[in-house]
């Protein structure tokens, strides 16, 4: 059982430490996480500079302009960082040459006095672990929860002692060094974007990285790229229209292929939604994750290397719940939404707000997943026992929804999906997945070419490794 720290004690450790030693650079927020170190005392042996860059002129004169305009964002730290070790290292190397240096860097905006910014930020550190070795970066998203403009400048400085203490006593177990840096603000903050790189890191799958974010609950959605990059929705969802996919894809599928394609040349083309400001994410939630027993580390990669393999950005999310999905979305003032489901899902979601709340919440439950520019996008399944097809309208909904559900379809904020293929209703991934794993033949047809060359490649979903090597 790993001992919780209080943050003093952490900042001391730090500053006694004497192979440790660097700079403080942040921005935004006030100097939190360098006050820590300084207020426990010894902090000469840890400290070789701090400052704050807070005009935004001054500041472009030491780490270069922005052409986003925005200062708050992830590029902006990089820019920090890089400019900060080079100094740090060609100033100090020769004079300390038996010390791992850092740069820790932030830029932040807390919540303003009239609450339009609720407060976020990017915190990171570029660290050695060895004398003259290659550094490593850990870089993170952070949202602030406190209502309070000095709660949150308090909650950085936690944040921030947690991310140093982190990378030198928590390297070697890196899913420890995640949930760590939640020590003593829980409930206060949400860290929905953590990238691990360097040498020290080049064993580590950053996809577990957005996975552990999920399952110690730092937040509610971690996204990574179709290079298996962990990203973060507000470097490149910004005022973009996003057609989400739910699912399992266990495994990808030809069905899912057909959903994603189908569904997206759908919503691209409503007339609302602007082709050039599109994109589209594929989602995996943490109760699908969970549905066969213990969460699974292997199964979860599996999925995600035929996903980002088929050119995806995957979502990975704790929101079984559609509206919380939605919530953390439109932050990023995302114009229309879309959400792609199977028939099945869909009578599971209206049925299931229909029973928990038949206590006069019928109305208002409704109204928070659809009080917004939200559209769901039916896939259609056969029905079991018969050759009919089962659609958004005559999915055997509850009758006492079904006024409600009738609004949804009339006003096209529940539509089926069009243009899909037939032929493929017949595909089943559980089955697909029983063929794989006992090694029978056939499953080939049922999924993309590169999703079957790679399971036998990689023997992923237990496909037999002496298939494999009898194959090859």
């Amino acid at each position: 059982m790993r001992q919780l720290l209080e943050t003093e004690q952490k900042a001391l450790e730090i500053n006694l430490d004497e192979s440790v030693y660097g700079t403080f650079a942040e921005i935004g927020a006030g100097q939190e996480v360098a006050r820590h170190f300084f207020q426990v005392g010894a902090a000469a042996g840890t400290i070789a500079k701090t400052m704050s860059a807070y005009d935004k002129t001054y500041s472009d004169h030491i780490y270069g302009t922005e052409t986003s305009g925005r200062y708050v964002c992830e590029a902006r730290l990089y820019k920090m960082l890089d400019h900060e070790y080079d100094l740090m290292n060609s100033r100090l190397r020769t004079e300390r040459p038996d010390t791992n240096f850092f740069v820790f860097a932030d830029t932040i905006a807390a919540i303003n006095f009239t609450k339009t910014i609720k407060g976020d930020g990017w915190l990171g550190i570029r660290f050695q672990l060895q004398p003259n070795a290659e550094p490593n970066d850990i870089v993170l998203h952070v949202r602030m929860l406190d209502n309070d403009n000095q709660l949150q400048q308090q909650a950085i400085g936690i944040l921030g002692v947690n991310l140093v203490y982190a990378c030198y006593h928590y390297h070697k177990e890196p899913e420890t060094m995640v949930e760590s840096l939640m020590d003593s603000l829980r409930g206060r903050v949400m860290i929905d974007m953590i990238r691990l790189t360097g040498p020290d890191f080049m064993e580590l799958d950053n996809r577990l990285v957005s996975l552990w974010i999920i399952k110690h609950k730092l937040s509610k959605v971690a996204m990574f790229g179709p290079d298996g990059r962990n990203v973060h929705a507000s470097e490149f969802l910004y005022r973009r229209n996003v057609l989400v996919v739910r699912g399992s894809f266990r495994p990808p599928t030809l069905v899912n292929q057909d959903m994603i394609r189908s569904a997206y040349q759908q919503f691209r083309n409503q007339p609302e939604v602007d082709t050039k400001r599109c994109f589209l994410l594929t989602e995996i939630t943490m109760d699908n994750l969970c549905s066969v027993g213990e969460l699974d580390e292997r199964d979860f990669l599996d999925r995600a290397e035929l996903l980002n393999a088929m050119g995806q950005t995957v979502v990975i999310s704790d929101c079984e719940e559609h509206q919380k999905l939605v919530n953390y979305l439109f932050d990023y003032r995302i114009p229309n939404l879309g959400i792609v489901l199977g028939v099945r899902p869909l009578l599971d979601l209206i049925s299931t707000k229909y029973y928990e709340n038949m206590d006069g919440r019928l109305l208002a439950a409704f109204g928070e997943l659809f009080n917004r520019n939200v559209k769901i996008y039916v896939y259609p399944a056969m029905q079991e026992g018969s050759a009919e097809l089962m659609t958004a309208h005559n999915v055997p909904v509850p009758e006492g929804v079904k006024f409600l559900y009738k609004h949804l379809l009339d006003n096209k904020q529940i539509t089926d999906v069009d243009g899909y293929n037939p032929d493929l209703l017949h595909i089943f991934s559980k089955e697909i997945l029983a063929m794989i794993r006992t090694g029978e033949t056939g499953w080939e047809t049922m999924v993309p070419t590169k999703v079957a060359a790679l399971i036998k490649e990689k023997c992923l979903f237990g496909y037999p490794m002496e298939r494999m090597e009898f194959e090859y």
